[in-house]
């Protein structure tokens, strides 16, 4: 037997990244299989051994927006721009939720995931993009709701709400605020394998960041110089600008878009790298 015939082929080589940007993203589409079963697995962990089930998805959206409604509108009385409060605020809620469940589910990738990623070899960046996939698929859940509210209040004919142009800009809103969170979420999560407190910095963080964008608030209604440094929120003009889309008012600004795609891009870039790095070793620190 000669020698070639007795050497075995293998249908795939592992070898160690050799630079950051050997990054390899073909990977993802290879095992994309797994990632479909990342996604179906975080669906049934959501509903699984749950009384409401599905409600769920509905549900944190629902509640937050009647707080908010009550809390914001009800007693502080901040204006909504004429527009009804309850839809106000389950608009800029729905998107926003969207954004941070992609930055909170992606945060704690290496800890939450230290046992799989210790035994098997896959592209680890399959799961934080299984947990981006699951998200749209809760936020197309949790628009359906929110497009219920709409045609109820455009059907009572009490407001002025005018859905423009801007709902074609709508795929690109969600593709930035998936890759910000997604940018962001792996760039916390290579860190905390190194310095754990950032997990439990994370959830107070995303609620600081909400109130400093127009999630609860117009921008309107905000001081010159405050909306000055508003322009400095990536986030911010995405909220302004779903809202603007579907009720036809909101301070939004297309260079301020323009902003936002830039500061993703970077901030993903970074993710990436940082990510690509980390994963190389992060089993010693874990």
């Amino acid at each position: 037997m000669s020698q070639n015939s007795s050497q075995e082929q293998w249908s795939e080589v592992i070898t160690p990244k050799k630079s950051w940007f050997d990054l390899k993203l073909g990977e993802l589409w290879q095992y994309r299989d797994l990632i479909i079963l990342f996604v179906r697995r975080d669906f049934v962990a959501t509903t699984k051994q749950t009384v409401l089930g599905p409600l769920w998805h509905f549900i944190p959206v629902v509640v937050s927006t009647l707080i908010f409604t009550i809390v914001f509108s009800g007693v502080a009385k901040i204006p909504t721009n004429n527009q009804p409060p309850f839809l106000f605020y389950l608009c800029g809620t729905t998107i926003w939720s969207f954004f941070a469940s992609c930055l909170s589910g992606t945060a704690n990738t290496f800890t939450s995931n230290a046992n799989i990623f210790g035994k098997v070899y896959f592209p680890r960046l399959a799961i934080p993009f299984s947990i981006i996939i699951s998200n749209l698929i809760r936020f197309g859940i949790q628009m359906m709701l929110f497009l219920v509210f709409y045609a109820f209040y455009i059907y009572q004919g009490k407001y002025s709400i005018v859905a423009n142009k801007m709902l074609l800009l709508l795929p690109v809103f969600l593709l930035i605020m998936a890759f910000l969170g997604l940018g962001l979420g792996i760039i916390i999560s290579s860190l905390t394998t190194k310095y754990r407190d950032l997990s439990n910095f994370v959830g107070f963080g995303v609620q600081l960041l909400m109130y400093a964008t127009p999630v609860i608030y117009p921008s309107s209604i905000l001081s010159p110089q405050f909306q000055f440094y508003m322009k400095f929120n990536p986030i911010a003009p995405i909220v302004e600008g779903f809202r603007h889309a579907f009720m036809g008012n909101g301070n939004f600004q297309l260079s301020q878009l323009l902003f936002s795609i830039v500061t993703t891009i970077v901030i993903f870039t970074i993710g990436l790298l940082l990510f690509r790095r980390v994963e190389k070793t992060f089993m010693d620190t874990v």
